[in-house]
């Protein structure tokens, strides 16, 4: 059984020895649930207060493309240490490497993070400490802005979540839909106006929903698919959701992407009782209806999917049970409806990001190997078929 943590492994309260093999023991065999995982470790005390700053491994984290190329990184858990992130770095593919920038206002993990249509990148929502042990979902949004490489407040949102997803519609306004807020699964949406910077609410999902995708159609219309087998459709034009056909595979926690002839994609993930799925299945907008299609060579789970500019994509790393995370890597053709391999990950790896670069290339980083966070990162070329790595992520920093 497999779940979003892949945090089955050891981990200290701030140091070594009695509590990082007390921490190990309870969790290296399970597998929970972000919410699960993180109260869990809260009422074991494995979380520790440290009060200096570390190498920046950070799982749950997130990676925008900005509208000059560079990579904003923001956020996340270094479950090793293990505290939530406040820190934020930029990518840079013209030289490889990494670069402060920020910090966050508030650190915070298992949040969104959204491009806006005037170039700043909105982060909502998240979990973070509540200063002692508890474990607390976030109403809190603020905006980066690349021109200053600061962030500031804005929002919040009316319910907090984490687990929720982040899409931009057409009009540039963001449909926030779904999450859990602190033990309950919701099925309210909200609307984020860049140009008041508020929240307001809209029309609420017929399905409580978490560990779902939302996708952006080409019609405007926003998908919204999983938690289990339902999938609904969301039109900003009267800000209602309908029900839509349901996946041929119920499944949480899978990918979701936008093919260039409007398809969508859907594959991976897991099922109802948290086993990891192979097999993928494509949503036409035109009928409604999802279809089968052909089966990843491998079952996976917290993977991650990238539309490639030659059409394909590309599905990398994920977790295929409680000890064994994966470095084998697939490529799925739209023309012939199949999945093939290509190059594998230098590391093996769950969740990473992976970013498609302005050259054509995709940036894999941070993310777990089973056995700790990992600040490594890689790049994937198409035209090779092949990963490589560059620099690191190294930006210390914790936060409130």
């Amino acid at each position: 059984m497999t779940t979003r943590s892949g945090t089955t492994r050891s981990i200290g309260g701030g140091g070594m020895g009695v509590a990082q093999s007390r921490c190990g023991a309870a969790f290296r065999a399970i597998g929970l649930g972000l919410a699960g995982l993180l109260v869990a470790l809260a009422l074991v005390g494995c979380w520790g207060n440290s009060a200096t700053a570390s190498p920046t491994a950070r799982e749950l984290h997130t990676a925008t493309v900005l509208s000059d190329g560079r990579v904003l990184i923001a956020g996340g858990v270094d479950m090793d240490i293990p505290e939530v992130l406040v820190s934020a770095e930029l990518y840079d593919a013209a030289t490889g490497t990494f670069s402060p920038t920020g910090p966050m206002a508030t650190a915070r993990a298992g949040h969104t993070a959204t491009l806006l249509s005037d170039g700043r990148v909105l982060i909502a929502g998240g979990r973070n400490l509540d200063g002692g042990r508890d474990w607390i979902a976030l109403s809190s949004a603020e905006l980066y802005d690349p021109a200053t490489g600061t962030f500031s407040p804005t929002g919040p949102m009316a319910t907090a979540r984490t687990g929720h997803t982040a899409t931009l519609l057409s009009d540039g306004r963001v449909l926030i839909a779904g999450g859990d807020a602190g033990g309950d699964v919701v099925t309210t949406a909200e609307l984020y106006d860049p140009k008041t910077g508020t929240f307001s609410p809209t029309g609420s999902m017929a399905t409580a929903s978490v560990d779902h995708t939302a996708t952006a159609l080409s019609d405007g219309r926003v998908l919204i698919a999983g938690g289990d087998a339902s999938a609904e459709m969301y039109e900003p034009k009267t800000g209602t959701f309908s029900s839509t056909g349901s996946m041929a595979t119920a499944r949480g926690m899978h990918i979701a992407t936008l093919l260039s002839d409007g398809r969508v994609l859907i594959a991976g993930g897991q099922d109802p009782s948290g086993w990891p799925l192979a097999t993928a299945e494509l949503y036409d907008p035109k009928t409604g209806t999802f279809s089968r299609t052909g089966s990843m060579a491998t079952a996976r789970v917290n993977e991650t999917a990238t539309a490639l500019s030659d059409r394909r994509v590309l599905i990398a790393g994920g977790q295929i049970s409680s000890d064994q995370r994966l470095a084998t890597a697939e490529l799925y053709d739209p023309k012939t409806g199949t999945f093939s391999p290509t190059g594998s990950l230098a590391t093996a790896r769950e969740l990473h990001t992976a970013t498609l670069l302005s050259d054509g290339r995709v940036l894999i980083a941070g993310g777990s190997d089973g056995s700790r966070d990992l600040a490594s990162a890689e790049l994937y070329d198409a035209k090779t078929g092949a990963f490589s790595p560059t620099g690191s992520m190294s930006t210390p920093g914790s936060g409130p």
